[in-house]
Protein backbone atom coordinates (compact mmCIF):
# COMPACT_ATOMS: atom_id res chain seq x y z
CA UNK A 1 0.00 0.00 0.00
CA UNK A 2 1.33 3.45 -0.88
CA UNK A 3 0.06 6.97 -0.31
CA UNK A 4 -0.54 9.62 -2.99
CA UNK A 5 3.16 10.50 -3.10
CA UNK A 6 4.11 6.89 -3.84
CA UNK A 7 5.54 6.32 -0.36
CA UNK A 8 4.41 3.66 2.10
CA UNK A 9 2.06 5.11 4.71
CA UNK A 10 3.68 6.33 7.88
CA UNK A 11 2.72 4.28 10.88
CA UNK A 12 2.84 5.26 14.52
CA UNK A 13 5.46 3.51 16.58
CA UNK A 14 9.08 2.64 16.25
CA UNK A 15 10.93 0.91 13.44
CA UNK A 16 10.82 -2.23 15.61
CA UNK A 17 7.00 -2.08 15.56
CA UNK A 18 6.87 -1.87 11.77
CA UNK A 19 9.68 -4.37 11.14
CA UNK A 20 8.34 -7.04 13.51
CA UNK A 21 8.00 -10.68 12.46
CA UNK A 22 4.28 -11.50 12.08
CA UNK A 23 4.64 -15.11 13.28
CA UNK A 24 6.46 -14.06 16.43
CA UNK A 25 3.94 -11.28 17.06
CA UNK A 26 0.89 -13.51 16.64
CA UNK A 27 2.26 -16.34 18.79
CA UNK A 28 3.45 -13.94 21.52
CA UNK A 29 0.06 -12.21 21.56
CA UNK A 30 -1.74 -15.58 21.71
CA UNK A 31 0.39 -16.78 24.64
CA UNK A 32 -0.11 -13.54 26.57
CA UNK A 33 -3.84 -13.54 25.88
CA UNK A 34 -4.16 -17.19 26.94
CA UNK A 35 -2.16 -16.62 30.12
CA UNK A 36 -4.46 -13.76 31.15
CA UNK A 37 -7.79 -15.26 30.06
CA UNK A 38 -7.26 -18.83 31.34
CA UNK A 39 -7.68 -17.90 35.03
CA UNK A 40 -10.85 -15.92 34.24
CA UNK A 41 -12.52 -18.97 32.66
CA UNK A 42 -10.90 -21.70 34.76
CA UNK A 43 -14.22 -22.81 36.29
CA UNK A 44 -15.77 -23.35 32.87
CA UNK A 45 -15.56 -26.84 31.35
CA UNK A 46 -12.64 -26.88 28.89
CA UNK A 47 -11.58 -23.38 29.99
CA UNK A 48 -10.84 -21.00 27.13
CA UNK A 49 -12.17 -23.40 24.51
CA UNK A 50 -15.41 -23.79 26.46
CA UNK A 51 -15.69 -20.01 26.75
CA UNK A 52 -15.16 -19.55 23.01
CA UNK A 53 -17.85 -22.09 22.26
CA UNK A 54 -20.32 -20.56 24.73
CA UNK A 55 -19.54 -17.07 23.40
CA UNK A 56 -20.04 -18.20 19.81
CA UNK A 57 -23.33 -19.94 20.60
CA UNK A 58 -24.56 -16.69 22.16
CA UNK A 59 -23.27 -14.31 19.49
CA UNK A 60 -23.40 -16.19 16.18
CA UNK A 61 -26.15 -18.00 14.36
CA UNK A 62 -24.35 -21.21 13.42
CA UNK A 63 -26.85 -23.91 12.56
CA UNK A 64 -24.93 -27.08 13.40
CA UNK A 65 -22.26 -28.60 15.58
CA UNK A 66 -20.11 -28.95 12.45
CA UNK A 67 -20.62 -25.24 11.74
CA UNK A 68 -19.42 -24.43 15.26
CA UNK A 69 -16.38 -26.69 14.84
CA UNK A 70 -15.46 -25.12 11.53
CA UNK A 71 -15.96 -21.56 12.79
CA UNK A 72 -13.91 -22.13 15.94
CA UNK A 73 -11.24 -24.26 14.26
CA UNK A 74 -11.90 -27.16 16.62
CA UNK A 75 -11.66 -30.71 15.32
CA UNK A 76 -15.14 -32.11 14.69
CA UNK A 77 -14.50 -35.09 16.97
CA UNK A 78 -13.19 -32.88 19.80
CA UNK A 79 -16.04 -30.37 19.74
CA UNK A 80 -18.46 -33.12 20.77
CA UNK A 81 -16.64 -33.46 24.10
CA UNK A 82 -16.64 -29.71 24.68
CA UNK A 83 -20.36 -29.49 23.95
CA UNK A 84 -21.08 -32.55 26.11
CA UNK A 85 -19.26 -30.92 29.04
CA UNK A 86 -21.16 -27.65 28.60
CA UNK A 87 -24.46 -29.58 28.39
CA UNK A 88 -23.57 -31.49 31.57
CA UNK A 89 -22.82 -28.17 33.30
CA UNK A 90 -26.24 -26.86 32.24
CA UNK A 91 -24.78 -24.05 30.11
CA UNK A 92 -25.99 -25.16 26.67
CA UNK A 93 -28.40 -27.70 25.30
CA UNK A 94 -28.98 -29.52 22.06
CA UNK A 95 -32.40 -28.79 20.57
CA UNK A 96 -34.03 -30.00 17.42
CA UNK A 97 -33.56 -27.53 14.57
CA UNK A 98 -37.05 -26.50 13.42
CA UNK A 99 -35.72 -26.13 9.87
CA UNK A 100 -34.23 -29.66 9.80
CA UNK A 101 -35.57 -32.24 12.23
CA UNK A 102 -32.48 -34.42 11.68
CA UNK A 103 -30.19 -31.66 12.99
CA UNK A 104 -29.58 -30.44 16.52
CA UNK A 105 -28.75 -26.83 17.30
CA UNK A 106 -26.58 -25.88 20.24
CA UNK A 107 -28.32 -23.14 22.20
CA UNK A 108 -27.45 -21.43 25.48
CA UNK A 109 -29.52 -22.05 28.57
CA UNK A 110 -30.53 -19.19 30.85
CA UNK A 111 -27.78 -20.35 33.20
CA UNK A 112 -25.28 -20.33 30.33
CA UNK A 113 -26.29 -16.82 29.33
CA UNK A 114 -25.90 -15.54 32.90
CA UNK A 115 -22.59 -17.35 33.41
CA UNK A 116 -21.25 -15.97 30.14
CA UNK A 117 -22.18 -12.43 31.17
CA UNK A 118 -20.16 -12.80 34.37
CA UNK A 119 -17.19 -14.32 32.55
CA UNK A 120 -17.32 -11.79 29.72
CA UNK A 121 -16.49 -8.98 32.14
CA UNK A 122 -13.36 -10.78 33.35
CA UNK A 123 -12.35 -11.71 29.81
CA UNK A 124 -12.76 -8.09 28.72
CA UNK A 125 -10.46 -6.98 31.55
CA UNK A 126 -7.85 -9.51 30.36
CA UNK A 127 -8.22 -8.30 26.77
CA UNK A 128 -7.78 -4.69 27.81
CA UNK A 129 -4.65 -5.68 29.72
CA UNK A 130 -3.23 -7.30 26.59
CA UNK A 131 -4.03 -4.17 24.56
CA UNK A 132 -2.87 -1.70 27.23
CA UNK A 133 0.04 -0.51 25.05
CA UNK A 134 -2.47 0.96 22.59
CA UNK A 135 -4.50 4.14 22.98
CA UNK A 136 -8.29 3.66 23.12
CA UNK A 137 -8.80 4.65 19.49
CA UNK A 138 -5.95 2.36 18.42
CA UNK A 139 -7.62 -0.54 20.25
CA UNK A 140 -10.76 -0.06 18.19
CA UNK A 141 -8.76 -0.01 14.95
CA UNK A 142 -6.64 -3.00 16.03
CA UNK A 143 -9.70 -5.11 16.91
CA UNK A 144 -11.33 -4.22 13.59
CA UNK A 145 -8.24 -5.02 11.53
CA UNK A 146 -7.48 -8.20 13.47
CA UNK A 147 -11.06 -9.39 12.96
CA UNK A 148 -10.83 -8.71 9.25
CA UNK A 149 -7.54 -10.60 8.94
CA UNK A 150 -8.89 -13.52 11.01
CA UNK A 151 -12.06 -13.78 8.89
CA UNK A 152 -9.98 -13.62 5.71
CA UNK A 153 -7.69 -16.34 7.02
CA UNK A 154 -10.65 -18.52 8.00
CA UNK A 155 -12.18 -18.03 4.57
CA UNK A 156 -8.90 -19.05 2.92
CA UNK A 157 -8.99 -22.35 4.84
CA UNK A 158 -12.49 -23.26 3.67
Amino acid sequence: MVNSSGEPPSLPGSAADVDCDLGWSVSTLQRHFSDLVAPAVADLPHGTRGYQLLHTVLRKELPTQIGLADYLGIDRTVITYVIDALVEAGLVERVQDPADRRARKIVPTDRGTAHHAALEHDVRIAEESVLRVLAADERVVFRSLLGRVARGSRDDLT
